[in-house]
């Protein structure tokens, strides 16, 4: 199996490999008002979505990056998309990001079931010794998703993203290593 086009499933969510010809099915998702108001990517008209999974998978291409469609199987309907992203094979150090689910799915258990089966994977199939979560500040949601999951606050980097609306974020990083999620 190519490593780069992985399918992860369990009993709740199926995480398939996202293409140009799969994205439409986003397309609903990604025009919700600010959906995704903490990041600095534009998905709110088909067009622009359309350039976010081209370059998504262009990461892929580079071998950077392994983005998914997510498929909410409860609820039989796509919900969003998430990646592996900035992945660095040499020290086995990846980031989970590039998250996002339709406002229908918050609070429902299905991203912590998404979180669930890319961690497995990286840490397992992959062997990866650790993930990083790279989040707003003001994402207090996110934030405790992540810590829940075992997540530590690794620092916050200062000023270091501009979001659409100009604003310049500061970032929490994360971190998760094998040893603490492999017990």
């Amino acid at each position: 199996m190519n490593k780069f086009s992985i399918t992860l499933e369990n009993e709740r969510v199926r995480l398939e490999p996202l293409t140009l010809e799969n994205h439409k099915h986003l397309i609903p998702i990604a025009s919700q008002d600010k959906l995704i108001r903490y990041s600095p990517s534009d998905i709110e008209t088909p067009a622009v979505l359309k350039v976010y999974v081209e370059t998504a998978l262009e990461q892929k291409n580079g071998n950077t990056g392994i983005p998914f469609i997510v498929f909410d199987k409860k609820n039989r309907t796509y919900a969003g998309c998430t990646r592996f992203m900035n992945i660095d094979w040499k020290n086995k150090v990846l980031q989970i990001g590039s998250t996002w689910i339709g406002r229908e799915f918050h609070g429902t258990g299905l991203n912590t079931q998404m979180k669930a089966l890319m961690l497995s994977h990286a840490f397992g199939t992959m062997d990866f010794e650790k993930i990083e979560f790279r989040i707003d500040e003001r994402n207090i949601r996110s934030r405790k998703a992540v810590e829940k999951l075992g997540g530590v606050l690794e620092g916050v980097l200062r000023k270091n993203v501009y979001l659409l609306d100009g604003f310049k974020r500061n970032t929490c990083c994360y971190g998760i290593l094998k040893e603490a999620w492999i017990k």
